[in-house]
């Protein structure tokens, strides 16, 4: 099981969302490189990063926060992959030539389906397909729009391609520490052979050792904590099982 903590940015902070409402915000920090330092210094080996200006406005708006995040952690060897905005061929390379092992693509993927996976054939497993569904059906851009499209479906669209893997979130789990949603994740991995990681509501060692227990490789774990209601040690256990 991989562990990926989340650093959320917005206007070059570290903040959580609760559900994605850029209304209900929490400032976690200052600087997103100086938590990223204290991950790693706590034993993370991987980073999930978020730029959500960017996933809402489309554009690369905390590149400056990004560069200086990687430039911290990855030389000590952090795997750092980053969403939000990343919407066009010269975006993935301008991201990718800052040390980013990995990009995640979620709206133009529903979007312009063909691009994608254009994409993913240039840039072989550098891409990460990321799937945010309120109600099973997907929501786009920062979460803003729910789509017609199921979750399931766009997911079976681009199997067999050279995708790094697939990170499921459910919107109504996320940043509310109540729990994942376990049956929509393990459904996902039914229906695609893309590595699954599970993303929102991860709350306890509990659900970390559930989802482990399911079969899914991989979660993110955000405000659970930066609340402290998972220590990163605790959760790191885990990728050693």
């Amino acid at each position: 099981m991989q562990i990926w903590p989340a650093i959320d940015i917005r206007g070059g902070q570290c903040v959580r969302l609760r559900q994605g409402d850029y209304g209900q915000e929490t400032v976690y920090g200052a600087s997103p490189a100086a938590m990223a330092e204290r991950w790693r210094a706590e034993g993370a080996t991987r980073l999930h990063l978020v730029d959500l200006d960017g996933a809402k406005s489309g554009t690369t708006a905390n590149y400056d926060a990004v560069r200086e995040l990687v430039q911290t952690v990855a030389p000590h060897g952090v795997e750092c992959e980053l969403g939000g905005g990343v919407r066009s061929e010269e975006t993935i390379e301008k991201l990718l030539a800052l040390g980013l092992s990995r990009l995640v693509v979620g709206t133009l993927a529903l979007k312009k389906p063909d691009w994608f996976a254009q994409m993913t054939e240039k840039f072989p497993n550098r891409l990460v397909l990321g799937i945010d569904a309120r109600n099973g059906m997907v929501a786009t851009d920062g979460w803003l729009e729910v789509s017609a499209t199921p979750a399931v479906e766009l997911a079976k669209r681009f199997d067999g391609l050279p995708i790094a893997a697939l990170i499921y979130t459910d919107v109504a789990t996320d940043g509310m520490m109540r729990g994942p949603n376990i049956p929509e994740a393990l459904a996902m991995a039914k229906a695609t052979a893309i590595p699954i990681v599970a993303s929102g509501g991860v709350t306890t060692l509990d659900d970390v050792r559930n989802l482990a227990d399911a079969g899914l490789p991989a979660c993110i774990i955000g405000r659970a904590l930066y609340e402290n209601a998972i220590q990163l040690k605790d959760a790191l256990a885990f990728e050693d099982k």
